[in-house]
């Protein structure tokens, strides 16, 4: 049923070593956090108790089973789309199509293919998930439901984007398309959950409902003991069996629909003529010798930066991208229309400061201005990927443009594709400071402070495509980068906080910790050309984000601005002048094509 391209991933020699690295990070990952976590704990009180004990195994269990669960998702969906969208980039979908494959072997075999790696780290997982047995607080059956939740997630989320993949033909708008309807899946069930749209649904709670097709919520489930039930169903069990079948749902209709969406219609060349005189052009017994459309249309002036040019005046990434930003704008209003009615229900007083309303502006703010950030890294660095992909990128270098206008031309072309994921994070921080809940000071420093870390994201996708070969290992550095630099460095958080209130017990382990993470960024964006500033930047984002992170807790705002600003604009210069001035691109040899 996998077919040969399930084989080929099983036997390709560079990927197998990457998998094997990936299943041993993997695991050496959750027993350095394991040992994390122990050292915070025993430092800042005492373990006199079997008590104790069990209490760390709770403590560690509800730690690990999110993060597994957020990274499985992610990159499940980041890799699915990018690997099929690949093979359209490289017209090598085509050439499956012609084989003798059936639909199944196809649309299967690369959604197996892409999930493989991270079917081979959830194994490689699972017995670091058994060691929490030895302390207790945790018994098998938990550890089963949380793997069963994590693998049903992952398979749906695959399927979600293997769906979009085969149905977009651009890569940006695959993966753009795939995290939107994500999050806004998992925000509607949040709604669901908090009671927004009644309490019950044909007798049912709505937080059940909520359980049974979120799997952040039933993530959280399995993590109690005891999980409710509503009569004969278990909470912890639903949403793995609706999640086989969303995903069965999903995988046949690709299947069914595979080859009426592939090859598309550019490609067959297949073009609706709509201009009357250009049919009576092409019928009449003396055509012209130059049949081309621009007979029709006035000719258009290209820029003195033709790179710019392409990007902001042509459909160079689809004409349906339209809708990915249109997607945004629409989640962006759902959630500032359901913060104005909840500020409306508060009796919200803008000369009172009340956490709660705080609480609910970084709550609509933070996700927000991530999924931004993860929009804008993604366009960037599929920018660089789909050009190599399509072999046009030694066009580039062979003609006399320079490196700067290049490298300028995506950067600006970038920032105007995603210009609607810039202007709402920034138009919400006018609107706090229109409600008083943020005064001018901050909100001066959050546009500020967005803006520097907008244009990192985009110069951080750009060096990851000239640095790797692989589409989808430059997709995944890239992506990946981001999540740990914002989402990795708010789980470390969120350990010290769970784990004590003595900080000075508590930095030894996170120092060491950012240690590490410095230096598998290093290893990641210094890879081409290392460089002692690409050192220091890699060493001094993670330190600057948990700083930011801390200090912000306890409001010094100047200080958080100021680092961060410092900080993200010199790794943006670090990775943009030997973009500019060296322009040294890695090419698709060995590696690129077996990625």
């Amino acid at each position: 049923m996998l077919g040969p391209i399930f084989h080929r991933e099983l036997t390709i020699t560079p990927r197998r070593s990457r998998i094997y690295v990936a299943r041993t990070v993997y695991a050496l990952a959750l027993l350095i956090l394991t040992a994390t976590v122990w050292l915070l704990l025993s430092g800042s009180q005492n373990v006199r108790d079997p008590g104790d004990m069990a209490r760390f195994g709770m403590l560690l269990f509800s730690l690990f089973a999110p993060l597994q669960l957020v990274l499985s998702m992610f990159f499940s969906a980041m890799f699915t789309a990018g690997n099929i969208s690949q093979e359209k980039d490289r017209n090598t979908l085509v050439l499956l199509l012609l084989t003798r494959m059936s639909n199944a072997e196809l649309v299967l075999g690369k959604l197996a293919a892409s999930l493989l790696h991270l079917g081979v780290n959830l194994l490689a997982g699972l017995p670091v998930f058994f060691m929490i047995l030895i302390f207790g607080g945790v018994d098998v059956s938990q550890i089963l439901r949380c793997f069963a939740v994590t693998l049903a997630a992952t398979v749906l989320c695959g399927s979600l984007a293997a769906m979009i993949a085969f149905w977009r033909e651009q890569t940006v708008q695959a993966i753009s398309l795939t995290v939107l309807i994500l999050v806004a899946w998992l925000a509607f069930w949040e709604a669901v959950a908090a009671g927004v749209l009644g309490e019950a649904w044909y007798g049912i709670p709505a937080s059940f409902w909520a359980m049974s097709f979120s799997p952040w919520r039933a993530i959280l489930i399995v993590s109690q003991a005891f999980p409710p039930t509503y009569g004969t169903l278990n909470a912890a069990w639903t949403f793995p069996c609706v999640a086989a079948i969303l995903s069965c749902l999903m995988a046949g209709f690709t299947v069914l629909r595979v080859r009426a969406w592939n090859p598309s219609r550019a490609t067959r060349g297949v073009k609706r003529v709509k201009s009357e005189e250009w049919r009576v052009e092409l019928n009449s017994e003396n055509p012209p010798l130059h049949s081309s459309l621009s007979t029709l249309h006035s000719p258009r002036t290209v820029w003195d930066n033709p790179v710019l040019w392409r990007e902001t005046r042509t459909y160079a990434y689809g004409k349906k991208a339209f809708f990915v930003r249109l997607a945004y704008v629409l989640l962006f209003l759902t959630a500032v229309v359901s913060m104005h009615h909840t500020l409306a229900a508060m009796n919200f007083n803008p000369y009172i400061t009340d956490p709660a309303v705080v609480s609910l502006a970084a709550v609509t703010f933070l996700p927000l201005a991530l999924l931004s950030l993860v929009l804008i890294n993604a366009q960037a660095v599929t920018a660089i990927t789909g050009e190599r992909d399509a072999r046009t990128l030694d066009l580039l270098r062979a003609t006399d443009l320079s490196p700067k206008e290049i490298v300028f031309g995506k950067l600006g072309g970038i920032l105007w594709n995603t210009r609607e994921m810039l202007l709402c994070p920034l138009a919400l921080i006018l609107y706090f400071n229109f409600r008083e809940i943020t005064t001018t000071e901050i909100t001066i420093y959050l546009a500020s402070g967005f803006a520097v870390l907008a244009i990192f994201a985009a110069m951080l996708g750009v060096h990851s495509g000239m640095t790797y070969a692989g589409s989808r290992s430059a997709i995944g550095v890239s992506l990946g980068t981001v999540f740990f630099l914002f989402i990795g460095v708010a789980v470390c958080l969120r350990m010290m906080l769970a784990v004590g209130d003595s900080f000075q017990a508590q930095i030894q382990p996170f120092l060491a910790i950012m240690v590490g993470g410095g230096l598998g960024m290093y290893m990641a964006l210094g890879r081409q050309n290392p460089s002692p500033a690409i050192a220091l930047a890699c060493f001094g984002c993670p330190f600057a984000t948990f700083y930011a992170i801390t200090a912000l807790m306890l409001n010094y705002t100047l200080g958080v601005f100021l680092v961060l600003s410092i900080t993200y604009a010199f790794t943006t210069a670090a990775m943009l002048i030997p973009a500019i001035y060296e322009f040294d691109i890695a090419e698709a040899g060995a590696e690129g094509l077996g990625d």
